[in-house]
């Protein structure tokens, strides 16, 4: 590899990495992307397990990639990109035997073979689903189930173009409002001042009376934003965890499971001439002056380039990588301040015989074949006072809230013929607080808690029903992919600090790093979180705003 030259350089076989350059090859630039492992996809990659003949997601697992501008521009369909969109959208079982069953208000018609779009689909109103989760809230509460309406208007009139401008495109800058603040202006869109700086407890208060709901909406929040209930997650995690919890848009499950997604994107970027690099780690950026003249592998190589995107965090990009150039004392003291104690998972991947058959489908039939379901305790005090204490004294939460998903219900190539794979995620502590001989423990005792609960809620997971079992802890996420510091997939905390403009921090929030021709996609970076956010397109946006390069 050595001499070689391109006219862009991308650091990291990530999602965001394989994502930025794909579009910068489309702008007509030579692009060369270097990945430390020897797979690419980084959080977007399954692997053979939990036992033969299965495919499970090691880390990321819903994906929704087909809401992201990509999933157009490069046809990912016609890569090999299919999604399928179960019209029941979640689920949440209580100790009691109460359950909640939310349909998708908008699904997805005419999907075909292709995935969205061949055959001209696309969001589609439903009616019936509004009705049947309306009277499903209803039993619980008839003011929450005013509330679901009210709120479902509010979304397709107001939130929903809001949000999605403000997942592609950079932060606005201080002082002019970005989408989801303008909605405050407006008072029709029912979004308040005081709602960005409410904890998520405080939401949930102000918009639900039912404990379940408010036990909903608590435990939704921490699987898509990784906060907890005394965490302040802004507009943006606001805006994004309403229509989640309330199942307002459709559910999606990628076929071939989340490789499908750094698949297809790669394939796209090499027939537009992307290289690609794996077991190539990137160990110094290299700087003449004030802008990048390339990098230097870690086996020695030296790659030119007039042009460097890194999808690694700034925390790596700038300390590690750059650490030879100099960097100004505030800009390393917020890098070393950024928050990275929230968003750490494990990950359970369950091979079944059977899948779980729910014992609150007696009281609510139809309970327990939903895309995401949930199971665990009717107590949101539980959560508020108890859940996250628990899980950082102890690794895991004694009484658990397990968010989980039968894809081999709408994906049997994934299983053995009839079997099935239930991927199952629940909180853990960050990577630190605890040994490598502790996180076995703490695994072990994870899988034990896990099975003795599941079966009060789904009688038949016994072991017998249980073929294999792999648990993958906040340990294996940081080993295995160390720009998820502390073993978290946020790639920094979600909370409202450290969000939009001031992601991860306010010198650094625009793509743009401490050199002229170095740039960052990462979901370090607005707008956080999530295989489907913009973070690369956004990092594309600017580079091309900066360097003239086309954008279509």
């Amino acid at each position: 590899m050595a001499d070689r030259r391109f006219d862009a350089v991308v650091i990291g076989g990530g999602h965001h990495g394989v994502i930025v350059a794909c579009y910068l090859a489309r702008a007509g630039l030579t692009v060369g992307v270097f990945e430390r492992r020897d797979q690419l996809g980084g959080g977007a990659t399954s692997t053979r397990g939990p036992a033969p003949g299965f495919l499970m997601n090691r880390f990321a697992h819903w994906t929704r990639f087909y809401g992201h501008p990509a999933y157009r521009d490069f046809n990912l369909q016609a890569e090999g990109l299919r999604y399928v969109f179960p019209d029941e959208n979640q689920g949440i079982a209580f100790e009691d035997g109460s359950s909640f069953i939310g349909c998708s208000a908008f699904t997805i018609a005419d999907a075909g073979a292709g995935g969205v779009g061949a055959g001209g689909g696309g969001p589609i109103y439903s009616q019936a689903n509004v009705d049947r989760t309306r009277e499903q809230i209803r039993r619980f509460s008839p003011r929450d189930a005013d509330t679901y309406v009210d709120l479902l208007e509010k979304y397709a009139r107001y939130w929903k173009p809001a949000f999605s401008q403000h997942r592609f495109m950079p932060p606005a800058p201080w002082g002019t409002p970005d989408p989801l603040e303008a909605l405050v202006e407006d008072p029709a869109s029912g979004i308040e001042p005081v709602h960005q700086l409410m904890t998520v407890r405080q939401l949930a208060c102000d918009f639900f009376e039912s404990p379940e709901l408010r036990t909903l909406f608590m435990r939704a929040v921490a699987i898509s934003t990784g906060c907890f209930a005394d965490d302040v997650i802004g507009l943006q995690g606001l805006l994004h965890m309403l229509p989640s919890t309330l199942a307002f848009e459709a559910p999606a499950v990628a076929i071939g499971a989340s490789q499908s997604v750094s698949d297809a994107l790669v394939a796209a970027g090499r027939r537009l001439g992307v290289e690609y690099f794996a077991q190539a780690e990137v160990d110094e950026i290299l700087a003449s002056g004030e802008r990048a003249i390339g990098i230097q592998l870690a086996q020695g190589e030296r790659v030119a380039a007039d042009l460097v995107v890194s999808g690694l965090g700034l925390t790596q990009t700038v300390l590690r990588l750059m650490r030879n150039v100099p960097v100004d004392a505030r800009i390393v003291r917020r890098l070393r301040n950024i928050h990275y104690d929230r968003g750490q998972l494990f990950s359970v991947n369950v091979a079944l015989h059977e899948p779980p058959r729910y014992a609150a489908a007696e009281r609510n039939p139809g309970f327990g074949p939903q895309a995401r379901l949930l199971w665990g305790p009717n107590d949101p005090d539980y959560l508020v006072t108890r859940y996250q204490p628990e899980i950082f004294l102890r690794g895991h939460a004694d009484r658990l809230y397990a968010y989980s998903a039968v894809d081999t219900q709408w994906d049997p190539s994934r299983a053995p013929e009839g079997k099935h794979l239930v991927a199952i995620h629940e909180f853990g502590a960050p990577r630190r607080l605890f040994s490598a001989g502790q996180w076995r423990a703490i695994k072990d005792s994870l899988q034990r808690t896990m099975l003795e609960q599941w079966r009060r809620y789904a009688p038949n997971m016994t072991p017998d029903n249980i073929i294999a079992i792999d648990v993958i802890g906040p340990d294996d996420v940081e080993a295995s992919l160390p720009d998820m510091i502390e073993g978290g997939f946020s790639e920094g905390a979600m909370i409202a600090s450290q969000l939009g403009r001031f992601r991860p921090i306010p010198e650094l929030a625009q793509y743009r790093t401490i050199l002229q021709n170095v740039y960052t996609c990462s979901s370090n970076l607005h707008p956080g979180a999530g295989i489907g956010r913009g973070s690369s397109y956004n990092c594309f946006q600017r580079i091309a705003a900066d360097l003239g390069l086309a954008r279509s």
